[in-house]
């Protein structure tokens, strides 16, 4: 048995028996604020709330641009993540190749996006898990493989009997014919969307709107700060697009937002929000990751401003046009967790005080003294609308200088337990409301 720091007791029994259980209580809300709210390795803990604003943030360069990439070491035996009290946390799936980004089918199947490697050829697939028996999937099968780097996942039409699934590769949207309980892929891979661009960041998600006439494709930039005026390779990126599902493009739907790795629709409002990674080499407090609901035709700094109207040095005097123009984001994030893939909660096996809320998770990063992300975080919304304050949610992947797990994707099961995929155990974890 080992006690780890946390909110409440925390008690560890052996992996084969139930893995984590924390005692049952009231989630404490603790709300940082100011430079408190600021957080690294060091001192994150489950049921701790946090709200950074754009006054709180430092100037450029108030610290050194540090290189702190944590080692990825093996899980130990008796290793597993940490949650807020009255939660349980146990080993769903392992021995996976790479798993990214995960999703819930309308019939209760998970598709998992599992990427193979991060070399980009064609070696990723799609795999779906079903059911549950003794706490793991009953069965594990491929949907599809020989794939460029897949990470979104999306069904069409929306509602309870799609006829394709949608798969976002790194230079490529492409569909498969799918229905309800198919396992495998019934019919070959049709190209929708040809022209993303390959270089830089990889992960291509996609989501569609609530009526099914939009299809939102999110490309990351090829750089750090880049400036698109010289830098071709910047064309289309930094972006959310809007395609048509027969694959149109539409337009770019919203901009200047270096890397919106995670998107998703909200279910109370119907708009598009997204998770995403920002720039590096500004100090350890600088620049936030977020999470923000996307405003149609809005612009969010990147690469010449950031968090509203505040210059990039980099970019000293660049489009001084856009300075108004730029939209602060609703829920600033620890700078350099890399926050990847975010879900709405809909389920019913937690509280109903979590019912709607965000789920998104941190892979962590390198730019920091002491490393930030490595846990999953929660966003409280009040009728889908977030106040700017975050959760530590889900913790402990971090052992002195080292790591050994780095959350990737979230997703609701249809029980509605949190599924967390984690690409360096090479593993899904499962989240339980055990209560007192």
């Amino acid at each position: 048995m080992r006690v780890k720091p946390g909110v409440g007791t925390i008690v560890m029994i052996s992996a084969g028996v139930a893995g984590l259980l924390l005692a049952a209580g009231a989630i404490p809300k603790d709300l940082l604020n100011g430079e408190n709210a600021f957080a690294d390795q060091t001192n994150i803990k489950p049921g701790v709330f946090r709200k950074i604003t754009a006054s709180d943030l430092p100037k450029p360069y108030a610290t050194k641009s540090s290189s702190n990439g944590l080692k990825v070491v093996p899980r130990p035996a008796d290793a597993f993540p940490i949650a807020p009290p009255g939660f349980k946390v146990e080993l769903f799936a392992t021995g996976l190749s790479f798993p990214r980004l995960i999703r819930r089918a309308p019939n209760g199947d998970l598709f998992l996006a599992d990427a193979a490697n991060h070399s980009r050829n064609n070696s990723g697939g799609i795999k779906i898990l079903r059911g549950m028996k003794d706490g793991k999937p009953e069965t594990i099968s491929t949907f599809t493989a020989g794939l460029n780097t897949p990470f979104g996942i999306a069904f069409y039409p929306p509602g309870p009997n799609p006829q394709w699934v949608y798969i976002g590769n790194t230079a490529s949207v492409i569909r498969l014919p799918y229905k309800n309980g198919d396992l495998e892929a019934t019919g070959p891979a049709e190209t929708i969307v040809s022209e993303l661009p390959t270089s830089g960041h990889a992960t291509r998600d996609i989501a569609f709107s609530p009526d099914g006439k939009r299809l939102f494709v999110a490309v990351g930039s090829s750089s750090n700060v880049d400036d698109a005026d010289t830098h071709p390779g910047e064309t289309r990126r930094a972006n959310i697009l809007e395609y048509t599902p027969a694959g149109q493009f539409v337009k770019i739907y919203a901009a200047g937002i270096r890397n919106p790795v995670g998107i998703a629709i909200n279910p109370t409002t119907g708009e598009l929000w997204c998770s995403v990674n920002e720039r590096d080499e500004l100090g350890d407090n600088l620049v936030p990751d977020y999470i923000t609901h996307v405003q149609e035709g809005g612009f969010y700094g990147w690469p010449w401003y950031y968090t509203g109207g505040n210059q990039d040095p980099r970019h000293e005097g660049k489009h001084p046009e856009l300075k108004s123009k730029v939209i602060v984001p609703d829920v600033l994030l620890q700078p350099h967790s890399a926050s990847l893939e975010m879900t709405f909660y809909d389920g019913k096996q937690f509280p109903q005080e979590y019912q709607g809320d965000i789920f998104a998770a941190e892979h962590g990063s390198w730019n920091k003294a002491n490393p930030a992300g490595y846990e999953v975080v929660r966003v409280p919304l009040t009728k889908g609308h977030a106040s700017g304050e975050y959760e530590d949610f889900l913790t402990g992947f971090v052992v002195g200088n080292t790591t050994w797990g780095r959350p990737v994707g979230v997703a609701v099961a249809s029980d509605g337990s949190l599924m967390v995929t984690d690409d360096a155990s090479k593993s899904i974890w499962r989240v339980t409301y055990v209560g007192k």
